[in-house]
């Protein structure tokens, strides 16, 4: 029978509950990105200026948590968490009249921020340096709920929301740029100017080696494929099957079709290549071996272009693994981007940027302190397994987070005073005990 009455107290006033937030914490000063918001962000004499780097760091503390919305950042204010932090922590109110500030040019140097923190970052060892980088673009829809978010609307899903643009690294699922957009903005919407940001970013932060950038077909458009190419990058992006597509796909010869072995076996995929324009076009067709799927046979085609001059089976086998984005994706909804907490737009943009720092704070950790350990990533506050006690049973689930152990600090040594014995430095302090006083009467 289970007691709803009972109520779980903590007596200790020095217990952490998220004693794993100190290693991201470390990391994060060690970067110096309190001071570096403090030297990009300025909102003049606008309500909520003040501080933005703690502002910022409270944030992106409360997110490594699974922080989702501002009311979430009072996490940190519980027991003594702020001492572990290495920054003074802000109330939420604080931080919500921070973020209302914010408009677009501040948003963008925000933006910058990110761009340092990388260059920092990869500086300290978690960069690619002279080896091959592969960066991934996706969008996705981030859901919203109510009538007065400036900016949502519906797209390609049908459902009210925002429509961020991203680009991840495959290796290691850290956010390059972001870009926050109206719902209903197309797909690719904004790209070539994303791709020209990104180029200058990457080359700042001093990656040297070979670049490819993935896409989906979303994302197609000549003037992408010229100016990656222009820039000395390989690219590998998919094409919508249009008329002049479809064409191009029937002329191929049926005896140019090559089987994948690697393929599932509940389908047979085949590939071929062509041209389109100066670019070279691979094709992948794909026929599912179904019942339901022999009654009418067909194909289904997946082109994408490339200017890469690898062998046919390995360029389009590494295209397909540009689905690894949706990890990274699934990560941000997981933590600060299931929800947008504000109505103001240019404060959910404000907002996602920030998630992306403390994203990348989660990646660079596991790079460059812990890089022969598998770092969980932090769920929402609201999930399920957040509500659950600890318990040295459930540390070891795999629903169990690394940032959320609880511990407590040890307390500093007392020091001994010089040249004094440890009864004598009680005595110094007035902690000698106090002598009964005697009775009239007794005694001499």
């Amino acid at each position: 029978m289970v007691n709803e009455s009972a109520v779980v107290v903590f007596d200790d006033a020095r217990a952490v509950a998220n004693a794993g937030v100190m290693l991201p914490a470390l990391l994060a000063g060690r970067l110096g990105l309190e001071a570096l918001v403090d030297d990009c962000v300025d909102l003049g004499d606008r309500p909520g200026a003040a501080n933005p780097g703690r502002k910022v760091m409270t944030m992106c503390s409360a997110m490594v948590l699974g922080a989702d919305c501002i009311d979430d950042c009072d996490l940190l204010r519980s027991g003594q968490t702020a001492a572990v932090l290495g920054h003074r922590v802000a109330a939420p109110s604080t931080l919500g009249t921070f973020l209302r500030a914010f408009t677009f040019g501040h948003v963008r140097q925000l933006d910058r921020v990110l761009g340092l923190a990388l260059e920092r970052a990869w500086a300290a060892g978690a960069g690619p340096g002279d080896q091959r980088l592969v960066i991934d673009v996706d969008s996705f829809v981030g859901e919203v709920h109510g009538y007065k978010k400036q900016g949502a609307g519906y797209g390609y899903t049908r459902q009210l929301g925002y429509h961020p643009l991203l680009a991840t690294r495959a290796d290691t699922g850290e956010v390059l740029h972001i870009r926050l957009r109206k719902g209903s903005a197309n797909t690719s919407r904004g790209m070539l100017r994303f791709c020209e940001e990104l180029i200058a970013r990457v080359d700042r932060a001093g990656a040297t080696g070979q670049k490819l950038m993935r896409t989906d077909s979303g994302f197609w458009a000549k003037k992408t494929f010229v100016r990656l190419d222009r820039a000395g990058w390989q690219f590998s992006i998919g094409i919508r099957m249009q008329p002049h597509v479809r064409a191009l796909v029937e002329a191929i010869p049926e005896d140019a079709w090559a089987t994948l072995e690697d393929y599932p076996k509940t389908s047979i995929a085949q590939i071929a290549e062509t041209t389109i324009g100066d670019f070279r076009m691979i094709v992948r067709r794909v026929r599912t071996l179904s019942q339901q799927g022999e009654l009418l046979p067909s194909w289904e085609h997946y082109p994408f272009a490339t200017n890469r001059t690898d062998d046919l089976q390995i360029v389009e086998a590494e295209h397909r693994q540009h689905a690894v984005v949706e990890l990274a994706i699934r990560d941000l909804k997981d933590q600060a981007l299931a929800h947008f907490p504000s109505g103001k737009y240019n404060a959910n943009a404000a907002w996602t940027v920030i998630a992306a720092i403390a994203h990348n704070l989660l990646r660079w950790t596991q790079k460059i302190a812990l890089p022969d350990a598998t770092t969980r990533t932090a769920r929402t506050l609201r999930a399920p397994t957040s509500t659950a006690a600890w318990s040295p049973t459930t540390a070891a689930t795999p629903q169990t987070r690394s940032w959320s152990r609880p511990s407590v600090p040890p307390r500093p040594a007392r020091r001994k005073a010089p040249g004094r014995s440890t009864a004598s430095a009680r005595t110094s302090r007035g902690c000698r005990r106090r002598r009964r006083p005697r009775r009239p009467g007794r005694g001499r």
